[in-house]
């Protein structure tokens, strides 16, 4: 269970969170959504079809993406946020941003978690976080978009992340953001090789032990092509397949683009394995 500002969230079996990118240059151009009503919509598909958290965001963290500004970004952000939450107020809504600014709007706005790529780097962010008692997603990075990609050296990729990601949860929990808040997420992608986002997805069950709820974020990133070759739009099948393979792990929160078909698999494998949760095989 996760506790989302007012809301609670079962995690007692893996979920999905829906991608929905309101941005005209995120990665997956199936992922974009630059009109508010649009938007909309399509977050309301998703939660029909199976998603249990629409992840709004204003600003690409692609490779290389260039940074908007912070009233671009809340102007993108804001006016989703607040129809979605009026068309479905049982909805948990999370914003993807490192900006604190933002992040107050939206949850003002009616967001329930914050998804931090910088995994709470400003002390102003985990102010925000915590007086208005949202959920955080921590996520493992080095650098920024525009740099990580340069910032690979690892010794032990496993190793630091882990002892990253719990540092950084500590740090928050001294702070005031309550231990039932904090999601961890290690980061697929975000300064790591392709060779490195597979050991971390080959050693998952680790991040597994660390204590809290865990988010992967695998859904057609580029390390794929290091395996199979394929472009960006072909990648649904090694999606789906990695999806099933954390699923069966039991990480909780499972971040996807496609959510129609995950919501069917996950459907399946619900039935034929209800025994899977918190890791349980």
């Amino acid at each position: 269970m996760i506790f989302c500002g007012g809301r609670k969230l079962d995690l007692s079996s893996p979920v999905i969170m829906g991608v929905l990118n309101v941005t005209p240059d995120s990665f997956f151009p199936g992922s974009r959504y630059q009109g508010g009503v649009t938007a909309v919509e399509a977050a309301i598909r998703m939660l029909d079809w199976g998603a249990s958290i629409i992840d709004i965001g204003g600003e690409s963290s692609r490779p290389g993406a260039e940074k908007v500004s912070i009233g671009e970004e809340i102007s993108r952000v804001a006016p989703v946020i607040r129809r979605l939450r009026n068309r479905r107020p049982d909805a948990v809504i999370s914003v993807d941003t490192y900006n604190s600014e933002t992040a107050r709007l939206a949850l003002s706005e009616g967001a329930d978690i914050v998804n931090d790529i910088t995994g709470l780097s400003s002390e102003e962010m985990i102010h925000v976080i915590s007086e208005n008692n949202a959920a955080v997603i921590i996520m493992h990075m080095r650098g920024d978009p525009a740099t990580m990609s340069a910032m690979t050296d690892y010794r032990d990729v496993v190793g630091e992340v882990s002892a990253w990601l719990v540092e950084r949860a500590d740090r928050a929990i001294r702070a005031g953001i309550s231990r039932e808040r904090i999601i961890l997420d290690p980061g697929i992608g975000f300064a790591k090789n392709a060779e490195q986002s597979i050991e971390i997805l080959r050693n998952i069950s680790k991040f597994k032990q660390l204590g809290f709820p865990l988010l992967v974020g695998h859904s057609r990133k580029s390390f794929i092509s290091k395996i199979t070759g394929t472009q960006v739009e072909e990648r649904l099948e090694e999606t789906l397949s990695i999806s099933t393979y954390l699923y069966l792990k039991g990480v909780e929160i499972i971040r996807i683009h496609d959510v129609q078909e995950h919501g069917r698999i996950f459907g399946i494998l619900k039935i034929l394995n209800p025994c899977i949760a918190n890791g349980r095989e």
